[in-house]
This record gives structure tokens, sequence and C-alpha cells, in this order.
């Protein structure tokens, strides 16, 4: 694939705001590991999945970043981002519908002392980068020419 410079520019940005939010949050997880557990084990999700969630999103976060990085795989670290944040912000919306009986964040660092609803306008953000970044890497989408 072949971009502009300016284009890899706009591609790196968005992708680079996606690995710092995946690295930070899942390294903030792993060197907090028993807080994490703990924060897991008050969630709202079956028994059996909680044990493989404290290894499985700190692990998808720091993957996703890594394909983040490299050109080969960033099409696809674009997707991974847009289906984590997904999960996340749709996890988060539930919260504010008052879906749960009770509402423990267990995300990563100081994104943990957000209220619910800025951490859902923050994660909407991250949402919509994940989201721009699949459209503005996709090989098959045309230049617009702004004349």
């Amino acid at each position: 694939m072949i971009y502009s410079l300016r284009k890899q520019r706009q591609i790196w940005t968005v992708a680079g705001l996606l690995i710092v939010l995946f690295t930070y949050t899942g390294i903030s997880k792993l060197l907090n590991l028993d807080e994490f557990e703990r924060e897991l084990a008050r969630q709202t999700l079956p028994g059996w999945s909680k044990q493989p969630l404290l290894w499985l999103i700190p692990g998808t976060e720091l993957i996703l970043a890594g394909l983040l990085v490299y050109r080969p795989t960033r099409q696809t670290g674009f997707y991974g981002s847009a289906l984590l944040m997904l999960l996340f912000t749709g996890y988060i919306g539930l919260v504010l519908l008052n879906f749960f009986d009770r509402v423990p964040c267990s995300c990563g660092g100081v994104i943990k002392e957000m209220g619910f609803a800025t951490h859902f306008v923050f994660n909407l953000i991250f949402l919509a980068l994940s989201i721009l970044g699949i459209y503005m890497y996709n090989p098959r989408r045309k230049e617009v020419k702004w004349h």
C-alpha cells in the first residue's frame, strides 16, 4: 500500500493514540494485577470467566498495541481495536442504563478514576478513532479530491 506522506502521518497519529491507550491500560493492569483481580471479582460476570479475563484483557490490549505498530498488521490492529472498544463502550453504556446491580470499574490507571459518563465519552472517542483507522487504512477506498 502506497500512501502519501500526509496520509501516512494521519494513519500513524490515529494508530499512535490507540497504541498509547492500550499500552498504558494493559501495563497498568499487569503492574497492579492484585487490584485488577479484585475489581474483576466484583464484576457482574460468570465466575468461570473472571480468571481467564485477568490475563486476556491486558494481553489483548498489549497485542493490539503491537499489531498497530507494524504496517503489515496495522489493519488487523484497527479492527481489533474497534471490536475491543465496542465491547468496553457497550459495557459502560449498560452501566449508565443501570443494567447491572453493581458497577465496579476494572480499567487500568487513571482511566478508572473517570466517572462513567466521562468514561463513556472517552471510549466513544477511541471507538471512533479505531473506525477512522479502518477507514483510512482501507486500500480499496478511493481518495476524495477537494478542489
